[in-house]
């Protein structure tokens, strides 16, 4: 049910009064923390609606694995904080920030700090893009460490739904939907999060192998009892498959003797994994005039017929393409005929207006569904217009 105003601070009295005007006149506003994710999504049209202001860890309690953080608070201060007790968000949300770059391949040259310093990513944008790391097909997604949270929808109201334990069941869905709801429903003003604590023992591994011979490795490993954690097979010159093993330290001992491959240094491999995760490797980088794009696809999938070799993560289930313009829809028939969707990532800066959709179309039970919980968190359409669909 709704909050009373009184229970608002004048930060959030301000972005509630700015809402309820723009409900009033029919104004769309563009929400924004960071910017961190400006480039994802549909270009949103809009009067500028910042959550900056709505900063501060409100809730931490590491004995109960749970944190309560406002909305426009830097993620690298939650990680930061987290880090201190020995805890993460064990899903690697990217930030996307000015962090460094490298020009060697995975694993190999002087190591880079790979740092996150000055990254403006914040929590809500990270809930409300639903984007996870490396570790992401290991450990489970954004939408699964997400125990509640407070909102503001077009009418200016103040909501809760969930709350802070995985028992909590009442609204928990809804607390769900906001992730990657890209902020068409609502403005997030803070989060509950469920943490976990650091693994005891991590290490990389190296395999030289093709494409084939790694998707059909790691679906092999995936039915073994082995601490696998994230793998990214990349092809620099020299296909190679890095697999990253995380959890006590016997296991990860005992997974490294047995499955081969060639042990990496953590300290120089561990900012090429935040590398990856904020998409900055050299594959990445080298991307020239080429669109990016993303394709979610069953782990089991086999190699597809892409214009050139992906970057796979995720055990199979994420392939990175770098592809010309105009390669769009066969890339999303493909991805669909195996199971999968395909997501425009980054548009060619020259490109970012045009017809073609960043998001695959809904099907029409899913788009009916869509739009009306958008008419029921926001009326009057006001929210980040055009984000996820050029007609919502």
């Amino acid at each position: 049910m709704p909050l009373t105003i009184g229970a608002m601070d004048s930060r959030l009295q301000d972005i509630t009064d700015q809402i309820r005007a723009a409900a009033a006149s029919g104004t769309p506003l563009r929400i924004r923390g960071g910017g961190s994710k400006d480039f994802y999504g549909e270009p949103p049209a809009g009067e500028l609606l910042e959550t900056s202001a709505l900063t501060g860890i409100t809730s931490y309690e590491p004995t109960e694995l749970v944190v309560t953080v406002r909305a426009g608070t830097p993620l690298a201060e939650l990680e930061a904080v987290l880090a201190e007790r020995g805890q993460c968000l064990p899903f690697e949300p990217p930030h996307f920030g000015p962090g460094a770059t490298r020009s060697e391949p995975l694993g190999e040259g002087p190591a880079y700090s790979g740092s996150t310093a000055g990254s403006v990513a914040t929590v809500g944008g990270m809930v409300a893009a639903g984007l996870s790391g490396p570790a992401r097909a290991n450990v489970g997604a954004v939408r699964d460490y997400v125990l509640g949270l407070t909102m503001l929808n077009g009418r200016g109201e103040l909501l809760t739904f969930g709350g802070q334990v995985m028992k909590n069941v009442a609204g928990y869905d809804v607390s769900r939907l906001m992730v990657g709801a890209m902020g068409t429903l609502g403005l997030l003003t803070e989060i509950s999060l469920k943490v976990l604590p650091l693994a005891p023992a991590e290490a990389t591994l190296k395999f030289q192998m093709s494409q084939a011979q790694a998707l059909v490795q790691l679906n092999r490993w995936g039915g073994q009892p082995l601490p696998l954690n994230a793998s990214c097979w990349v092809d620099d010159g020299l296909p190679a498959l890095y697999l990253r093993l995380r959890g006590a330290v016997a296991a990860v001992d005992a997974a490294c003797k047995t499955m081969g491959g060639e042990r990496q240094d953590n300290a120089a491999v561990a900012p090429d994994w935040t590398l990856c995760r904020d998409q900055q490797l050299p594959w990445f980088l080298a991307r020239g005039e080429r669109d990016l794009w993303r394709l979610s696809l069953p782990q089991t999938a086999a190699v597809l017929d892409l214009p050139e070799p992906p970057l796979i993560e995720w055990h199979g289930g994420l392939r990175w393409v770098r592809a010309a313009p105009g390669e769009g829809p066969r890339l999303r028939e493909l991805a669909a005929g195996v199971g999968g969707f395909a997501t425009l990532f980054i548009a060619d800066d020259a490109r970012k207006q045009r017809a073609e959709g960043r998001f695959d179309a809904l099907k029409p039970p899913l788009n009916r569904i869509h739009r009306q919980l958008k008419k029921e968190f926001d009326p009057s359409g006001i929210f980040n217009r055009g984000r996820l669909y050029p007609d919502l």
